[in-house]
């Protein structure tokens, strides 16, 4: 089945100052069909975030190609047909709170991608909004309320609806799970996964937490520093982890082992990409680093059918 998303060698540079660089995202790969979730998993400022944004056009590409429904949206040419294309993505943001207008009765918010696009009368507008909050298990009088009177996983629904209005085929999930309970958690997970099941939907679904994406992803891209450094099944990610980033982040995974001893969250942060190191960028953290690791950058290459890891060490 072809991609209906894909990133070549993505590269993403900001500028800090006159003279100074930041390279968030460097050099990242990945494909996305149809009904299917891509988990990108990594601590704060490893680059995930602003690889979801370039990868559905809402911040400009430095380097390398997005395709999007088969049609490059990048190079001469790219805007116009980002443009024609644009209606088939969504973007449910992390925090529900910041991304509804709290002047905006929900049945504006749901309904905001809507009037923007035109075409749908009054009525149809109101049972569209109706059929959405449906659709993520609200009520049809919610319409008539304010986000605040919401709790932060109707909000967080509400969004959901939102994103769904136009119908999309693909849609990044910016860590929408990671400001609530764990109960909430697995609600929205659910939910997400019904609608899939439901539309075919595509994900990006970003991620700090392996447990989180667990359930979501069929392959799992974990990345660190800007850099994927581990992509596989996630049978094969999570059964056989090869890079010591992941095996980090999954030691620290809870699981109902009474006799299992949970070993320390990771020591140290993520280095800045404006100082970033020689060699691996996770040698200064890794327990296991050698000379090389310190010197040489390691490439992302294949260890296994299907199964890629950027470690000198595998």
């Amino acid at each position: 089945m072809s991609p209906i998303v894909a990133a070549r060698g993505l590269v993403k540079e900001f500028q800090a100052g006159r003279e100074r660089t930041l390279r968030a995202v460097n050099d990242v790969t990945f494909e996305i069909t149809a009904g299917e979730t891509l988990g990108l998993v990594g601590e704060s400022g490893s680059g995930k975030s602003t690889t979801g944004r370039m990868l559905i056009g809402l911040i400009p590409v430095t380097a390398g190609e997005v395709t999007l429904f088969g049609q490059s949206v990048t190079g001469p040419g790219g805007a116009e047909r980002l443009a024609a294309v644009r209606h088939r993505m969504q973007f449910v943001f992390q925090d529900p709170n910041g991304s509804l207008n709290p002047r905006m009765r929900v049945r504006d918010a749901i309904a905001e991608p809507l009037d923007i696009k035109g075409g749908l009368s009054r009525a149809e507008r109101t049972e569209r909004v109706a059929e959405l909050l449906d659709m993520v298990g609200l009520p049809a009088a919610s319409a008539d309320r304010y986000p605040h009177e919401f709790s932060g996983g109707q909000r967080q629904r509400i969004g959901i609806a939102r994103a769904l209005a136009l119908r999309p085929e693909f849609i990044v999930c910016d860590e929408p799970v990671s400001a609530l309970d764990v109960s909430m958690q697995a609600q929205i997970v659910n939910l997400l996964l019904d609608l899939q099941e439901r539309f075919g939907l595509g994900y990006l679904f970003i991620a700090h937490d392996l447990a989180v994406v667990r359930s979501m992803s069929r392959t799992v891209a974990v990345m660190y520093a800007g850099s994927i450094v581990e992509i596989a099944s996630r049978a094969a990610l999570y059964a056989a982890p090869q890079h010591p980033y992941t095996q980090a982040l999954l030691d620290v995974v809870p699981r109902p082992d009474p006799d299992r001893v949970r070993k320390p969250a990771l020591a140290g942060e993520v280095p800045s990409m404006l100082n970033r190191p020689a060699g691996c960028a996770f040698a200064m953290r890794c327990p296991r680093a050698e000379a090389r690791c310190r010197s040489e950058t390691p490439v992302l290459r294949e260890i296994a059918t299907g199964h890629r890891a950027a470690c000198h060490l595998v």
